[in-house]
């Protein structure tokens, strides 16, 4: 009979080894190590690199959000942070004021974790915590003090999928339900309109991992509990390769995988800039992604 596992998972851990996690995704970020850029900047000398993050935590808002996957909403709604900047820069970028204007400020890691335990106590079902890759050092600090507090909700790690396989090994453990953005399946697009070199080679690296740690998403009562959801937003004439991405998550990670198919693109932010992606997706370039879904054998795939 196997070990009982923790849930949620960090509970797992002690304080002790939470804050020897945050110290060693500290010394990733110095020199940046933290995604696959690479870009080497010293935070601890003040440097800052692609992301343009510091060393504390860089937050714009935290609320309840109830216009996630319905089995992150729940009853009490997903209570989802948003982190400042990202290790992306997609042109077409909803949250761009947040993600690529700088919106937000930084506060002290006590406030960061005492923000988690107010979307605990306000009733959501998990803390979202919205383009974390670039602060994981500040993230899983402000976990350790916020679970001495009573923290007691699942962790959704709602990332871009442009991740550093050794940063995701440090959160295993800590981290219930992976929720990556898998944006191309062909690096070359990646580069173009996400400044994203290599993205679809360590993508796939890193879905690799985040599945081995949580395997497929576990529903109870109609709510998350752990596991991997993906996403994958169609884009205007196929530039997001879905083929390629469907195909690589129905036979290197399981046909099992929920998989939120979107069919929400709208230009914005930079998008004008490029014509083929200055109009919305047609109903018929939709349908051929959730075609394309059936025929791979992707049961858990569509709108969710």
């Amino acid at each position: 009979m196997g070990a009982v596992r923790a849930w949620p998972a960090y509970l797992g851990l002690s304080c002790r080894e939470l804050l020897a996690r945050a110290e060693a995704l500290r010394e990733l970020a110095s020199p940046c190590r933290l995604c696959p850029r690479g870009c080497g900047v010293r935070r601890a000398q003040g440097e800052r690199g692609a992301c343009r993050a510091g060393l504390s935590p860089w937050v714009a808002s935290f609320g309840p959000h109830f216009g996630e996957e319905r089995v992150l909403v729940g009853h009490g709604g997903s209570g989802t942070i948003f982190f400042s900047g990202c290790n992306l820069h997609c042109a077409f970028c909803q949250n761009y004021e947040i993600s690529q204007l700088g919106q937000g400020r930084e506060i002290p890691l006590e406030e960061l974790a005492a923000w988690m335990l107010k979307l605990q106590e306000i009733g959501c079902e998990n803390v979202n915590l919205v383009t974390p890759t670039h602060q994981a050092p500040q993230i899983v600090g402000a976990i350790a003090l916020a679970r001495e507090a009573g923290l007691r909700l699942p962790i959704v790690w709602n990332c871009g999928g442009y991740e550093s396989v050794e940063a995701l090994r440090l959160l295993s453990g800590i981290v219930d339900i992976y929720m990556p953005d898998f944006k191309y399946g062909d690096s070359q697009a990646a580069a173009r309109y996400s400044d994203a070199p290599g993205y679809f080679e360590a993508a796939q690296v890193a879905l690799r991992e985040m599945h081995r740690q949580v395997g497929d998403l576990e529903i109870r009562d109609g709510v998350a509990r752990r596991g991997l959801l993906v996403r994958h937003l169609v884009l205007p004439g196929g530039l997001a390769k879905t083929e390629e991405v469907l195909r690589f998550l129905a036979e290197e990670i399981s046909r099992e995988t929920f998989i939120n198919i979107m069919a929400q693109y709208y230009p914005t932010y930079r998008a004008w800039e490029y014509p083929e992606l200055s109009r919305r997706i047609t109903r018929e370039e939709y349908r051929h992604a959730l075609e394309l879904a059936r025929r791979l054998g992707l049961s858990r795939a569509g709108p969710h």
